[in-house]
């Protein structure tokens, strides 16, 4: 029974963390693409207004991240807490930390939408000045969302040292999400301090850990929960 109830725990995770990494890439990969060029005001303003649903539909989808990423770490502790309490509280505390920081950072989507809804703005700024407001807010977005990306680095060291220990979850996940974290801190603190750091293979190799042990884990808490893969060998002899 405790082992059902374990695997129930886990699967629950594997969909949260699941619905988190879509709507994740939904908002931080796919709407940035299609409509933000930052080196581009105007082509960047003129994709917002023909688009505006899809440039709403983005911050539908980081509010919804957020809650998500609320739930997930709450689950994962109720699953792992048995490993290490201390560890998984600090899971928890970490990953909560950056919800504030990432709900007062959409605000600047929102300021967006009032500068681009609000004709006294634009009849006040010129199209010049109200392309330059637009981009500034984009940038201060993307500013939060790497300050944010400290925390979501944070939370894998002691999240991964769970995983690594639990002796139900595959050690190699563990150390990826791990890995991640120094990843994400390494790739904060460099492109701050080096502009061009995400032009170097370093960022390159840091920044694949990650990815990695977070797929990894959310696929493998909703496949195979706390099942363990177990490979029988057959017997050289038969003793029969």
């Amino acid at each position: 029974m405790e082992e059902i109830s374990r695997n129930k725990k886990a699967r629950l995770a594997g969909i949260l963390y699941l619905l988190l990494v879509i709507s994740g890439f939904i908002y931080l990969v796919y709407i940035p693409l299609e409509l933000i060029d930052l080196n581009n005001a105007a082509k960047t303003l003129e994709n917002i207004q023909s688009s505006e649903l899809l440039f709403r539909l983005g911050i539908v989808t980081a509010i919804c991240s957020s809650l998500i990423f609320m739930l997930l770490p709450l689950a994962l502790y109720s699953l792992l807490k048995s490993v290490n309490k201390v560890s998984a509280k600090f899971m928890v505390l970490f990953a909560l930390i950056s919800i504030p920081i990432s709900f007062i950072n959409i605000l600047n989507k929102f300021s967006v939408l009032t500068l681009i809804n609000k004709s006294e703005y634009a009849e006040k700024l010129g199209q010049t000045e109200l392309q330059t407001q637009v981009i500034l807010y984009l940038e201060n977005y993307n500013n939060g969302v790497q300050l944010s990306q400290v925390f979501w680095g944070l939370w894998l060291l002691p999240f991964g040292y769970l995983v690594y220990k639990s002796g139900f979850l595959p050690k190699i996940l563990g150390i990826f999400l791990m890995a991640g974290c120094f990843g994400y801190l390494i790739t904060f603190f460099g492109g701050f301090l080096y502009p061009d750091f995400n032009k170097t293979i370093v960022s390159d190799i840091v920044g694949f850990p990650a990815p990695i042990g977070e797929i990894g884990i959310c696929l493998w808490l909703l496949i195979m929960g706390t099942n363990k893969l177990n490979i029988r060998r057959k017997p050289l002899i038969d003793n029969r």
